[in-house]
C-alpha cells in the first residue's frame, strides 16, 4: 500500500509538480533537511555525537515521503488525518513532516526566467533585477479568506476586508510582462489598503532608489502613481461630467480606450495570482493565521519555478522595413 500511495501521490494531479521538478526539489532540499535534523539532535544531546553518522534507528517515513506529503497538502488541502491513513502513519507524524518541509520551501525564493542560478528573495532583489534586465513590473494585491479571530481578541477588526466583507489576509504579488511571479509576500491584515501595505513593506522607497524601474498598477495604487508619475502607471481618472448628455462622445471613448489599454498591460499579474489560487490553501485558508505567510511563500515559490520554465514570448516588431532595395 505504501508503494502504491507513493506512486499516486507523486502524480502532478496530487502534488502539483512534474516528476522532473519533484526530483530537483528532493535534490535541493534533502541536504538542508538533514542538516536541520542533525542540528536538532545536537541541541537535544547538548554536545557532539558519540556514535558514527548513520548509527541508531532509521526514519521509516523517509524524506521523499515527507516532501510528497507536504506538496499534496499544499496542492489539495487534504487533512493530516487523511494523509496519515494513506501512508499508514499517525496524523501527528504528518503534521510534524509538514512543519519540517514547509519552511524549507518558503525560504527558497523565486525563480528568474532564463537564469536558473538566480533566486529573488526580497523586494530589493526584485527591483535590482528589474533595473538590470529592464523589466517593467506589474504589481497587484491578493486577498485570501482566513479563520475569524475569537471574540474579544485585540485587533479582531483588522482582518475584516472592506471589499470582500470577510476576514482576509492581503499579500502583494510582483510579476513581469508575461505573468511570471518574481516575488510575492508582504502579508498584511485584510483591512489595510493595498497602497498602505506596499508602503509599509518599503516598495515605495525602492522606486526612489531605482528611478529607472517602471511598473503597471491598478486603481488601488493611484497615490503611488501620483508620487512617481514617470515610473508608475495607473488607470486614468474618469473626467468630470463624462456621463452627462452634453459630454463629448470622443472624450468618453478616449477615456475607455486608455483605461482598456492600461488594463491590458497589467492583466498578466492577475494571471499570476490565478496560478497561486490553483493551490487549495490560497483559496480559503483553514489553518492558523500565523502560518499563512509561510504557506503563501512556499506555494508562490513552487509557482514561480513552473512559470520560469515557460518559453519567453517575443513580440514581433511593428517597424516598417524594406523587403528589397529598388533600383531607381
Amino acid at each position: 500500500m505504501t508503494h502504491q500511495a507513493r506512486a499516486a501521490m507523486s502524480h502532478p494531479a496530487f502534488c502539483g509538480v512534474s516528476d522532473q521538478h519533484l526530483g530537483e526539489l528532493a535534490t535541493e532540499l534533502a541536504p538542508r533537511w538533514e542538516a536541520r535534523c542533525e542540528s536538532g539532535r545536537h541541541d537535544r544531546r547538548g554536545g557532539a555525537r558519540e556514535r558514527e553518522a548513520g548509527a541508531g534507528p532509521q526514519y521509516e517515513f523517509v524524506f521523499v515521503d515527507r516532501l510528497l506529503v507536504t506538496l499534496v497538502h499544499l496542492r489539495t488541502g487534504l487533512t493530516h488525518e487523511a494523509l496519515g491513513v494513506i501512508y499508514e502513519v499517525g496524523s501527528s507524524t504528518i503534521g510534524r513532516a509538514i512543519g519540517e518541509i514547509r519552511p524549507l520551501l518558503a525560504s527558497r525564493g523565486f525563480a528568474v526566467p532564463d537564469r536558473p542560478e538566480v533566486r529573488l528573495r526580497t523586494s530589493e532583489d526584485v527591483f535590482a533585477y528589474a533595473e538590470a534586465e529592464q523589466v517593467t513590473l506589474r504589481i497587484d494585491g491578493m486577498e485570501t479568506q482566513v479563520r475569524r479571530p475569537k471574540a474579544g481578541r485585540p485587533g479582531r477588526r483588522a482582518f475584516v476586508s472592506g471589499k470582500r466583507k470577510q476576514n482576509t489576509i492581503k499579500t502583494t504579488t510582483v510579476s513581469d510582462g508575461q505573468g511570471r511571479t518574481l516575488w510575492s509576500g508582504a502579508e498584511r491584515p485584510g483591512r489595510m489598503h493595498d497602497q498602505t501595505s506596499v508602503r509599509t513593506e518599503g516598495i515605495a522607497e525602492q522606486f526612489r532608489q531605482h528611478p529607472s524601474v517602471k511598473a503597471e498598477v491598478d486603481d488601488g495604487y493611484r497615490g503611488l502613481a501620483k508620487e512617481f508619475p514617470d515610473q508608475v502607471s495607473a488607470p486614468p481618472r474618469k473626467p468630470k461630467g463624462l456621463d452627462d448628455d452634453d459630454g463629448l462622445l470622443t472624450e468618453r471613448y478616449g477615456w475607455r480606450e486608455a483605461k482598456r489599454r492600461q488594463s491590458s498591460r497589467r492583466m498578466c499579474v492577475e494571471h499570476a495570482n490565478a496560478e497561486h489560487r490553483q493551490w487549495r490553501p490560497l483559496q480559503r485558508y483553514t489553518g492558523r493565521r500565523e502560518t499563512y505567510g509561510e504557506t503563501h511563500r512556499a506555494v508562490a515559490s513552487l509557482v514561480s519555478d513552473r512559470a520560469a520554465r515557460r518559453t519567453t514570448r517575443r513580440k514581433p516588431s511593428t517597424e516598417l522595413v524594406h523587403v528589397r532595395t529598388m533600383a531607381c
